[in-house]
């Protein structure tokens, strides 16, 4: 009886430090998480999804998780638990700033730079947060959740527990993943652009045509009212490339990192 007793407290403290290191992966990655990573989201939500995912991941890479439950090994692979998690984090926080950076590239070209802007600590323009709020709403309604435990599933296998990503390779995985956001966000705002460009040219064509006419004055409101028009047609069709790229990341997040 004795026996048996230790040997269930055993498999106990293995299971319970495989399901920490579950926990902390899952954790750190849920602070930048899209959607789940949102200021707005409650601390108290955020930690259920982070237990909820934990519960659905755990049973699946269990085996796969080194069992030693030394205190000074075991500190090291929480450290890089929450490393790992961290990076997974990042990779995909970084298509919730393509949106941003595409909102401000528009803001900025059709003079709606600052209309409803002033609700978050770094004033974000109207469109901005719109296309953020709606690519949110969008990858969660294509089952955002479901991806994203499978993304952590299969993290296992790219980065094992105990696992440290050089620091070239994670440097290069930075500066491609950056490079690709603001690709992706210049991408996302050339309709913007381009309306932009037309709308300074016919400007320009104006006002050497008639000189006295204050274009000023008629232009700012049409290029405005054109922009909401711009985006309400384009939108739909945006945030589906997002999404699109948002899914490719999630299938391979260390794709860079392995030269993928």
């Amino acid at each position: 009886m004795t026996e048996a007793i230790a040997e269930l407290t055993g498999i106990a403290q293995s299971v319970l430090f495989a399901s920490i290191l579950v926990f902390l992966r899952i954790g750190a990655a849920m602070a930048l998480l899209p959607a789940f990573g949102e200021m707005m989201v409650p601390v108290r939500v955020r930690l259920a999804l982070t237990l909820a995912l934990a519960v659905v991941v755990g049973p699946a890479v269990t085996d796969s998780i080194p069992i030693d439950p030394d205190f000074g090994a075991g500190a090291k692979l929480a450290a890089l638990e929450i490393a790992t998690g961290l990076t997974l984090g990042f990779a995909l926080r970084l298509f919730v700033f393509a949106l941003q950076v595409a909102g401000t590239i528009a803001a900025q070209s059709t003079s709606l730079s600052q209309l409803l802007g002033g609700q978050v600590i770094d004033p974000q323009p109207a469109l901005g947060a719109i296309l953020v709020l709606g690519g949110l709403a969008l990858a969660t309604l294509l089952g955002l959740h479901t991806k994203i435990a499978s993304m952590f599933i299969m993290s296992y296998a790219t980065v094992p527990v105990g696992m440290t990503i050089p620091a070239g390779s994670l440097l290069h995985w930075a500066v491609a993943g950056v490079s690709h956001m603001f690709a992706l966000a210049v991408v996302l705002a050339m309709p913007f652009l381009l309306a932009s460009l037309l709308y300074n040219l016919a400007l320009g064509v104006i006002n050497r045509a008639m000189p006295q006419l204050m274009v000023a004055f008629v232009g700012a409101p049409a290029i405005t009212f054109g922009a909401l028009v711009l985006l309400a047609l384009t939108a739909p069709i945006l945030l589906s490339v997002w999404s699109d790229q948002l899914d490719r990341q999630i299938s391979d997040p260390f794709g860079a990192v392995h030269g993928r």
